[in-house]
């Protein structure tokens, strides 16, 4: 590749014996693609098509796994065709745009969990009051939020990036995730300043209301009734499960991006695969078996009651 195509073009150094077991490779994640983009695909159809899943808690879960999907899909089929490719290469500009994506999903789902967090605490410590807080209007702003606002504050870190000149042409990945920030002569003190701030407001805010609202609603059930406690831990429970694991993974993430180059290349690309495959495949299995109206809808699609 001359000169002038490395400065478009990003070559891939995360995978493994591609060419030996690309067809291995290409299968299994052909099947887990597909897998992850059914189980996730089938929740949001039966939250769309039942009446009794029209409320706000449901809602926010359908768009959830509506990110999940999209987020799959922004990875999954360029790693397919990469599989079958004698060079993994990318376009800088369609390394940028993945990028993109995928972080302004990952940041949208820290707003979402914090509209569920919410909901619950109105559902649960301010019952009477449910229908005229959670109303059409406001979920429908709490969704524009979710995904207009960092969608904005990954964008300016993207166009920054973009305008940064680059002293690499290989990233140690096999998708276009925080390693990109490795391909940078020097890194941009704005886009380092707005990269901080765009973390506090897009993650840890989040978070800090997430656990001030549950720890509001653990004070208020513990106080409460038997049958309180129980529709509390029901509700609750999984949205903190699935808080838990993507802030995990978060923090994974960017440990990841700052791996000394002499890490293991096989390590290093098993340690890549689980940010591709944890998230996506355990929302639909927590949303799926742990929701009980879910759950329900479910069981009944695939194994109807015999007449």
């Amino acid at each position: 590749m001359d000169e002038e195509l490395n400065v478009t073009y990003i070559t891939f150094d995360g995978h493994v014996e591609v060419n030996k077991y690309r067809y291995v490779y290409f299968f299994i994640m052909f099947t887990l693609y597909i897998l992850i983009t059914c189980s996730n695909s089938i929740i949001i159809y039966l939250i769309l098509i039942h009446k009794n899943l029209h409320k706000p808690m449901y809602t926010f879960i359908a768009a959830l796994l509506l990110n999940v999907v999209i987020y799959a899909t922004t990875i999954y089929p360029k790693l397919l065709i990469d599989f079958l490719s004698e060079k993994q290469i990318i376009s800088y500009s369609a390394c940028l745009f993945q990028f993109f994506i995928i972080y302004s999903l990952g940041c949208s789902e820290f707003f979402l969990l914090a509209a569920m967090a919410y909901d619950r605490y109105v559902a649960i410590c301010k019952p009477l009051q449910y229908p005229t807080i959670m109303r059409k209007s406001t979920v429908s702003i709490f969704l524009v939020i979710a995904w207009l606002v960092p969608a904005s504050n990954i964008a300016v870190q993207a166009i920054g990036m973009a305008k940064s000149k680059l002293c690499s042409f290989h990233l140690k990945s096999i998708f276009c995730n925080n390693t990109i920030y490795t391909l940078q002569c020097v890194k941009s003190g704005l886009v380092t300043v707005f990269g901080i701030v765009s973390y506090l407001d897009l993650v840890v805010f989040p978070i800090l209301f997430i656990v001030f609202t549950y720890t509001k609603i653990f004070i208020v059930t513990y106080r409460s009734c038997k049958e309180i406690k129980k529709k509390a831990a029901e509700t609750c429970l999984p949205h903190m499960l699935v808080l838990i694991t993507f802030s995990c993974l978060g923090i994974y993430d960017v440990i990841m991006a700052r791996m000394e180059t002499d890490f293991p290349k096989t390590a290093r690309l098993i340690m890549t695969l689980q940010l591709a495959l944890y998230h996506p495949l355990f929302n639909p299995f927590i949303y799926g078996l742990k929701m009980k109206e879910i759950s329900k809808h479910l069981k009944i699609l695939f194994c109807p009651p015999l007449l």
